[in-house]
């Protein structure tokens, strides 16, 4: 799931252009390797295409949403990481607003939108590894003072549930309070709406992933017995969602589920032949853009595309995961809060594009 950041033009974290022509004479294998980046490969298959793919290249650029993250925060932003490293947070929106999501497991009759998964992932210099820290959507959080879409401003509130900053201010606002709490500066944003995640699980035949234990949660729908399972996409959903079925019930337990499917999704991906079957890769491609909102650096196929140029050498197996160290709040156990020193440590690394102490990824709260 990001827009080489070594030449001038990468100052602001957005590869320079190689153009068009370049990229139609690239060899198979080097196109193959943009196929660990997932939305990279989506870009790179229909750019490949050139001539007759035009009108599909048109109509996929349209479905990408794109938000000015940089103009609704200004100025008063963390620095930006002093090596080539580049920080993604990349939000699950669970819209409830319209009927398709509301049939999808778990949807109920949940007014409005939630970030229902949020992950900081960071790609360090020399882009080989990445680290994806997971936000609990049930973390207590300070909100900054934030400007809404309409204009209005939203005053900062202490000990508010990370997941409503989402549904009560808007994707810029997640952003400034992923950068006051972390003091990391995010390059970029990538939001993915669940009914459209839905149609890219079944767009590429399904996921297998691997239940160590019974999933059983009446919320979500899940039944899963121990085993392996192929996942289609409204099993892929309830799968991602399902807290109840595991753990102690809370967000916790759900946190090492959507890490593992997130692995098990990009290595479907990277196995299936989608450079062979153009009609399989514009039925993906499509599912993933009509579902995606970006900043507005990452806001065409060819941003997406040059994002994913860069990120050509990392491969989704050596992606770590890490869970936000946290504690159970001591005034209300059903959330949690950053636990420090391990929180500020982790944080620490990540700003300075540096080795995150194993320590730092040790969480009190287990959701055990």
């Amino acid at each position: 799931m990001s827009h080489d950041a070594t030449s001038q033009g990468t100052q602001e974290g957005r590869p320079a252009s190689h153009g068009g022509g370049r990229k139609r004479r690239e060899s198979p294998r080097k196109r193959r390797r943009g196929l660990k980046i997932t939305l990279g490969v989506l870009a790179l298959l229909i750019l490949a295409g050139g001539g007759t793919a035009y009108w599909m290249y048109q109509d996929l650029d349209n479905n990408i949403t794109g938000v000015d993250i940089d103009k609704a925060l200004g100025e008063d932003r963390p620095e930006k990481l002093p090596t080539t490293g580049q920080n993604l947070l990349v939000l699950g929106s669970d819209s409830r607003a319209g009927a398709e999501n509301q049939e999808l497991g778990g949807g109920g009759a949940v007014g409005g939108a939630r970030s229902d998964t949020a992950m900081v992932v960071h790609i360090p210099e020399g882009r080989t590894q990445a680290v994806a820290v997971s936000i609990p959507r049930d973390t207590l959080v300070t909100r900054p003072e934030c400007t809404k879409a309409d204009g209005s401003t939203m005053d900062s509130a202490e000990r508010v549930m990370f997941n409503s900053v989402y549904s009560q201010v808007g994707p810029a606002c997640v952003v400034k309070t992923v950068e006051k709490m972390s003091g990391v500066r995010i390059d970029h944003y990538m939001e993915i709406n669940f009914a459209g995640f839905k149609d890219l699980v079944d767009a590429i035949g399904g996921v297998t992933v691997d239940v160590k234990e019974p999933i059983r949660d009446k919320a979500s729908g899940l039944d899963l017995t121990a085993g392996t399972h192929k996942l289609d996409g409204t099993e892929s959903l309830s799968f991602v969602r399902t807290r109840h079925g595991i753990g102690d019930g809370s967000d916790l337990g759900r946190i090492g589920l959507q890490q593992q499917f997130l692995f098990a999704l990009l290595t479907e991906i990277k196995s299936q032949d989608l450079l062979g079957s153009p009609t399989t890769a514009y039925k993906i491609a499509n599912s993933a853009t009509e579902s995606l909102t970006t900043d507005e650096g990452l806001a065409s196929l060819t941003s997406l595309t040059e994002f994913a140029r860069s990120m050509n050498g990392v491969d989704p197996s050596s992606m770590e995961t890490i869970m936000l160290p946290v504690a159970y709040d001591k005034r209300d156990p059903n959330r949690v809060v950053a636990a420090q020193p391990q929180a500020g440590d982790l944080w620490k690394a990540i700003r300075s594009d540096g080795t995150i102490p194993e320590s730092a990824k040790k969480s009190p709260a287990t959701g055990g």
